[in-house]
């Protein structure tokens, strides 16, 4: 399987619109984040969307992908859902509705966000979704098995996603201990780190996840809702911890 990084970065992106740090203003690619989203390939070559956020069209057009066979909401916030409509042309090809995976409250609001999609009678140029709701049971679904993480986000429970010896979790800032037996001696975990300094209510900063990292040893570990606070790309993927990496748009890896 592969996962690739759509977007590494924050609700705002980067560059951050009128900020001109150093970080806003690099030449650098790997300083240029999209909001956060993967897509993750099956062995039958599936593809599995995580998010899909106000970059989708970009993020599709630039990785040259073109289909999406099922997509999973880590949670309704506007980065995470707000690019569904994009989907159109993904679904008029296929001829079938777009299945959503998510929890039951972030259905809901899919349907309050998109109501237009979800009527009896719908208007021809409509999306159309299939909403899947979810619990933190293990699914299977594309010959896949799918273990939903609960996290929090600051008072909001959300899910992150493991698949084989993987896990992805973004916007998380606490993970209790029954969840974490969940990843601990993985080979790959993806965390949200939105800074390296100053606390933040919603968010893991450096000095939480390299405290996760510790307990729960994963091979590697890749960072990812990066914001422009935590410096530039090549000045401090040499500084992080070892077997601790930047992720940055693009970015792919075999599991």
């Amino acid at each position: 399987m592969k996962l690739k990084f759509l977007g590494t970065g924050t609700s705002q992106g980067v560059p951050v619109i009128g900020c001109t740090c150093e970080v806003c203003t690099s030449g650098n690619p790997k300083d240029q984040r999209f909001r956060a989203s993967v897509m993750v390939t099956t062995e039958e070559r599936r593809k599995i969307l995580i998010d899909c956020g106000p970059d989708f069209r970009q993020q599709m057009l630039l990785n040259h992908e073109s289909s999406i066979d099922i997509a999973l909401i880590t949670h309704e916030h506007n980065d995470h859902v707000i690019g569904l409509d994009d989907m159109r042309p993904l679904i008029f090809r296929s001829g079938k509705d777009m299945p959503l995976y998510c929890h039951p409250r972030v259905g809901q609001e899919i349907k309050k966000r998109f109501a237009y999609a979800f009527t009896d009678v719908r208007y021809p140029g409509a999306p159309a979704f299939e909403l899947h709701e979810i619990d933190h049971q293990p699914f299977t679904v594309l010959d896949t098995l799918i273990t939903p993480i609960q996290v929090m986000h600051y008072k909001l429970s959300i899910f992150g996603y493991k698949f084989k010896n993987l896990a992805y979790i973004t916007d998380g800032s606490f993970i209790s201990d029954t969840e974490k037996e969940k990843l601990k001696n993985l080979d790959v975990l993806i965390l949200n780190c939105i800074r390296k300094f100053d606390p933040h209510p919603a968010h893991f900063i450096l000095p939480d996840v390299i405290e996760l990292f510790e307990e729960l040893k994963p091979k590697k570990l890749y960072l990812t809702h990066i914001s422009h606070h935590f410096g530039l790309y090549d000045v401090e993927e040499p500084l992080l911890p070892e077997g601790i990496h930047l992720a940055y748009d693009g970015l792919e890896l075999d599991f």
